[in-house]
């Protein structure tokens, strides 16, 4: 996993649009990038409503919003579109992004192992510096506690 102090690998995705979209594009801004394992799935929904819900918060801290997961730009966009999410997602169906932050990750589900994606938050600085990361994020107050790191 991308540790604290090291550059944010860059990547370029595409968005709910279609659009394509680069880390890089947001040099200068703070940048609040979280991996979430699936659209539209009780904890993901959770999470992305409460960025959502404090997301004017955010932009008053002048950071920016990106979502990621696995999940195709088509299911980015109904997932969007449902719980009108004013931020932007990034689908990476090749785990590009995924995994060069290394949140692609051994999960036990269900007694069983599997391989997913692991919930976890990176805040970039202006400069492309990791600042802070959440791995291992609960959907519950995960909101608030970005907040608190972008005070």
């Amino acid at each position: 996993m991308v540790k604290e102090g090291e550059k944010a690998p860059d990547f370029s995705l595409a968005d709910a649009d279609g659009k394509t979209v680069r880390l890089s594009d947001f040099r200068g801004s703070v940048v609040v990038l979280y991996f979430y394992p699936r659209d539209d799935t009780p904890g993901c929904t959770r999470e992305a409503c409460s960025f959502r819900d404090a997301h004017e918060a955010i932009l008053a801290r002048k950071a920016v919003v990106l979502g990621v997961s696995a999940d195709t730009v088509k299911s980015h966009g109904k997932f969007r579109d449902k719980y009108g999410l004013p931020f932007t997602l990034l689908a990476d169906p090749e785990r590009t992004a995924i995994e060069s932050y290394g949140v692609w990750v051994e999960k036990k589900m269900y007694g069983k192992t599997v391989h997913g994606v692991q919930r976890s938050t990176f805040v970039i600085g202006p400069e492309g510096v990791v600042l802070r990361v959440f791995p291992k994020v609960s959907p519950e107050g995960h909101a608030a506690e970005v907040l608190a790191a972008l005070a």
